[in-house]
């Protein structure tokens, strides 16, 4: 009998000792929840979230006034952030308070906020962008942003005045966009100055027994540049390694054929042991410069470079690229090449800049140092953010404006903010003269570009929905038009 009330008496005790923690662990969990709620209030605070008598005026400005009932004014305490809508989808982001120096947005791809009261602006990813179901109609207080770095054959009508005049804020490759991505594949000045992957030129004398003077690297063939038929035409000038599916004649290490290499080291060190690099861009565009630019400069080989107009307000240095447009045939530039292949002295001054990490354009110092996103760079925001919060700041700007009783401001894109001239084929001789991909596609797409771009803008200035049908039964309305 004992032994029975021993056992009664510890498993009470048991049970009183459960019961006990029980409680303690539901306190713990209760206070936790207060403490994670408070820790949560406070960093929104900390991150410069706007003050709440600023929000309750903003939140004025769009909403009806609240009624009495604390359910619509819940509603208003909690939404009184702008929104900014990925129309076209550059990110995923099904919803994000976003921080913006002491500006805050709500972004999203969620499109049911098209007619929310705190919708404020619509983004856009150029490459992206279709004229299937755009957010119309557009009220006055919707901004349109458009954010394109990409060349023209990504979508060509947005390079016309009519369709990139319908937008308030740009982001583009263009010095003159409202955020200017020029140096889009640049990382720093340090990254043109190192000296990492730099071949001595007396070794680069001695590969020249098995390796051309020149390299080319390219397997996006015959675009709007039409690059390949000069490339083509210089070949029988000049010897040419080209590695790449355009021009084809030599194989890289087959661990390298994987296009994702061609960002390794082992892809650079074969690049850097060739005296020139033909960089050529795939469309000729004011102010497009792409890595085709910069990898040689970074790797210590001489660009020879077609592409942007204006590229010598870019290059490190007056004397570090070879303009191709500064020779009227292949002809000639083989000629020069090949003089530069034979004298050091004279090759070695397009790298004089590089040897003493000296670069005295004061445009391209003065751009990278202003530059408020970086590249590959995980300290610093990327140019999406930037995109985000420079279009984030311009709708806090005119909530003040509001807020102080003044008209809001209105930004507008310009036709000098993402345009090219059209696509023109090289033609040397009579010898190749037949007709190029260049002219039977990039130039016919460029002249239709201009009657989508008029007959988008016409649509869009009706300021309600329409059809794809609709749109393109404009668009070839206007060609019979013409050709009447």
């Amino acid at each position: 009998m004992n032994a029975i009330r021993k056992k009664r008496f510890w498993a009470l005790c048991s049970c009183v000792m459960a019961f006990f923690f029980l409680l303690v662990t539901l306190q713990v969990v209760v206070e936790l929840g207060k403490s994670e709620r408070m820790e949560t209030k406070s960093v929104v605070s900390q991150r410069g979230a706007p003050e709440e008598e600023e929000r309750q005026k903003y939140a004025s400005l769009l909403v009806k006034k609240p009624d009495s009932s604390s359910a619509t004014k819940t509603m208003v305490n909690k939404d009184s952030y702008p929104v900014l809508v990925w129309w076209s989808p550059l990110t995923g982001e099904t919803g994000r308070l976003g921080q913006c120096g002491r500006d805050a947005c709500f972004f999203t791809i969620n499109r049911t906020y098209q007619d929310n009261p705190m919708t404020k602006a619509f983004l856009f990813y150029g490459t992206d962008f279709s004229i299937d179901g755009l957010p119309l109609p557009r009220k006055e207080h919707h901004d349109w942003a458009l954010f394109h770095e990409e060349s023209p054959k990504n979508n060509y009508k947005l390079f016309q005045r009519p369709a990139i005049t319908l937008f308030n804020y740009t982001a583009t490759f263009n010095r003159r966009s409202h955020l200017p991505l020029t140096t889009q594949y640049l990382e720093s000045i340090e990254a043109l100055q190192s000296l990492r992957y730099m071949t001595p030129l007396q070794k680069k004398n001695s590969l020249r027994k098995r390796l051309a003077p020149l390299v080319y690297v390219q397997s996006d063939c015959d675009p709007p540049s039409d690059r390949d038929s000069y490339v083509k035409e210089l070949m029988t000038h000049i010897e040419v390694d080209s590695y790449g599916a355009c021009l084809h004649n030599r194989d890289l290490p087959e661990h390298l054929n994987n296009p994702a290499f061609m960002d390794s080291d082992n892809f650079y060190e074969i690049l850097a042991q060739y005296k020139f690099v033909l960089a050529f861009e795939n469309a000729v565009c004011e102010d497009y410069v792409t890595e085709k630019l910069w990898r040689p400069l970074k790797l210590g080989v001489v660009p020879v470079y077609y592409g942007s107009p204006s590229i010598a307000d870019w290059l490190p240095s007056n004397k570090s690229a070879i303009l191709v447009a500064g020779f009227s045939h292949p002809r000639e530039l083989a000629v020069y090449l090949k003089a530069l292949d034979t004298d050091d002295k004279e090759y070695e001054a397009y790298l004089e800049w590089k040897l003493k990490g000296c670069i005295s354009n004061e445009l391209l110092l003065t751009a990278m140092k202003e530059r408020t996103w970086g590249v590959q760079d995980i300290t610093k925001d990327n140019y999406i953010d930037a995109f985000e919060c420079m279009v984030c700041n311009k709708v806090w700007q005119n909530i003040r404006r509001e807020i102080k009783g003044m008209l809001p401001r209105k930004w507008n894109a310009e036709a000098s903010h993402l345009s090219c001239p059209r696509p023109e084929a090289f033609v040397f001789s009579s010898s190749n003269s037949h007709r190029t991909p260049l002219q039977d596609m990039w130039i016919p797409s460029f002249e239709q570009s201009k009657r989508e771009a008029k007959a988008l803008r016409q649509l869009v200035e009706r300021n309600r929905n329409f059809t794809a049908q609709e749109f393109w039964t404009l668009v070839f309305k206007g060609r019979n038009t013409r050709g009447l």
